[in-house]
């Protein structure tokens, strides 16, 4: 510290690295893992891929780490890359409160209809809701916070926030009185890469295999995260192999042969759909989940958060019906 300010010694960084990444350049690492290869990243994007591509190669120079597996059937991101997206995303998100919190010194904004979400809603299930709620009623201004069902029962129990999460009960963060409504379902699924011994299997996974398992996993706090250890409960489960804070990553490094894990259907539907990952029978594990959303007593909500309750419930999730190889074949 000097002065009040950090001081960063640039000489002291690893490997070479004698800049940060730009965050634009971090961006595009993220909608690699978002889309699945860098030409749907640099479509989503609107870039040329060829520039895409150099950009990625000037970050892996810049890091010192190999992010991409490339092949001729395309590019992968590596185990150390998957990690690299998850780091990067807390970049992207403080730059975005950055921004965020320097326009509002600009002037005074409209009112905002303030919302926290656990991930897997967030990614797979708000923005529907949030655009029938804006089919009603255009203009709105939708202040939105992503975070664990732990962290969102904490921004709910300081007021003004409409919370969703996807925990079994309501996050004992919560420490106001609240109110809530099962808003939606959900269920979780085992899955693997394509690779994996269970893709191949002919008889489900036994329960006592699922616990000896070193899974990749989510944050301590996330409601996906929490679900599963609750219905595991009567077993002792091996060390996580990673334990990553989103979807995405989780689902880049298991299918580069990280391990299995347990995700929300929600969000591993896609992936399972175009082979990158496979959805694998548990003898004995259905976890079904309430998605709740939450609200402090006091004061009541908003007309349009009100509203949009009522519009997620009428939407619902949509549950996609994931089968696995052993879906329609007989256990050996």
């Amino acid at each position: 510290m000097n002065g009040g300010y950090i001081v960063v010694d640039m000489s002291e960084l690893p490997g070479g690295l004698h800049r940060f990444p730009a965050v634009d350049d971090l961006l595009i690492l993220l909608a690699v893992a978002e889309a699945g290869s860098v030409s749907a990243a640099a479509r989503a994007l609107d870039i040329a891929q060829p520039n895409a591509s150099r950009t990625l190669r000037r970050l892996e120079r810049q890091l010192g780490v190999q992010l991409l597996d490339r092949d001729t059937r395309g590019s992968r991101l590596t185990t150390g890359g998957s990690l690299v997206v998850d780091w990067a995303r807390d970049v992207v998100e403080a730059n975005t409160g950055l921004i965020a919190g320097v326009t509002a010194l600009h002037g005074p904004r409209l009112a905002r209809l303030l919302i926290a979400a656990s991930q897997t809603i967030a990614e797979e299930l708000l923005p529907r809701w949030l655009a029938a709620l804006r089919s009603e009623r255009p203009g709105l201004d939708v202040a939105l916070t992503v975070a664990n069902s732990t962290e969102v029962g904490r921004l709910v129990s300081a007021g003004g926030v409409l919370g969703f999460v996807e925990s079994p009960q309501l996050p004992s963060s919560i420490e106001a009185p609240v109110e809530s409504r099962t808003v939606a379902t959900d269920r979780l699924v085992v899955v693997v890469s394509p690779d994996h011994d269970w893709a191949r299997r002919t008889r489900p996974v036994s329960l006592a295999e699922l616990a000896a398992t070193r899974l990749v996993v989510r944050e301590p706090g996330s409601g996906t995260r929490v679900s599963f250890e609750q219905a595991m409960a009567h077993l002792k489960l091996a060390t996580p192999a990673l334990e990553l804070a989103s979807n995405a990553a989780v689902r880049v490094a298991v299918s580069a042969g990280a391990g299995p894990a347990v995700l929300s259907e929600l969000a591993v539907h896609s992936a399972v759909a175009n082979g990158d990952l496979r959805a694998v029978m548990v003898e004995g594990l259905t976890i079904e989940r309430p998605l709740r959303a939450v609200w402090a007593s006091t004061p009541p909500l908003s007309t349009e958060l009100a509203r949009l309750v009522e519009l997620t419930q009428i939407i619902g999730s949509a549950p996609h019906g994931i089968r696995t190889p052993l879906s329609s074949a007989q256990p050996d």
